[in-house]
């Protein structure tokens, strides 16, 4: 698949089934790895889940939503029960973390390369026919996430890649208009 292409066709896909090969899941996590990396310090780790280290997690974040204030109306059992099962919604799921370097412009650099990291996986899942779709929000950002994934206190997650087999019709791609975002200066 062309690079222009893919940027233009790959869209986030919610409903996901099915099964991601070891050698398609080792493709992806390799697209990952061909982030640039500004001072080649090799800050990321991949963490694949799958069948009951889907529901593992589940139990974990289900734990640290639970303890939030509810709105009004929703039950806690209700709503720890739908937090449980948000890993569920794809047979693999790819936590893309960074070290956290004590030098917070390399830090900084370093949280960029896993941010290119997940673009990479995410183009990578679309040209080899899988779906997927990037999350993040409280999951990533909990400490006890990241300890369950074992990541170290200080680490970073990027993201969780949701992948899968697409059991959903991409959206359409919406033109972009790249006059409204650019500014040329001479």
């Amino acid at each position: 698949m062309e690079v222009l292409e893919a940027l233009r066709t790959r869209r986030s896909i919610g409903k996901l089934e099915g099964d991601v090969t070891d050698v398609e899941l080792r493709q992806l996590v390799e697209a990952g790895l061909w982030a640039p990396n500004h001072k080649l310090t090799d800050p990321l780790r991949f963490v694949a889940l799958r069948g009951a280290a889907r529901e593992r997690l589940g139990q974990v974040w289900a734990e640290v939503a639970g303890a939030v204030e509810l709105p009004p109306g929703v039950t806690r059992e209700n709503f720890v029960a739908k937090e449980a099962r948000k890993p569920l919604r794809a047979p693999l799921l790819l936590a893309v973390g960074v070290r956290t370097d004590e030098d917070a412009e390399v830090a900084e650099e370093d949280f960029a390369t896993a941010a290119a990291a997940v673009q990479n996986v995410l183009l990578a899942a679309h040209a080899l026919g899988l779906g997927a779709i990037w999350r993040t929000g409280g999951m990533v950002l909990a400490p006890a996430i990241r300890k369950h994934l074992g990541f170290a206190p200080t680490d970073r997650i990027a993201g969780i890649v949701y992948v899968g087999r697409p059991a959903m019709v991409p959206p359409t791609p919406q033109p972009r208009d790249v006059d409204a975002h650019l500014t040329i200066l001479d």
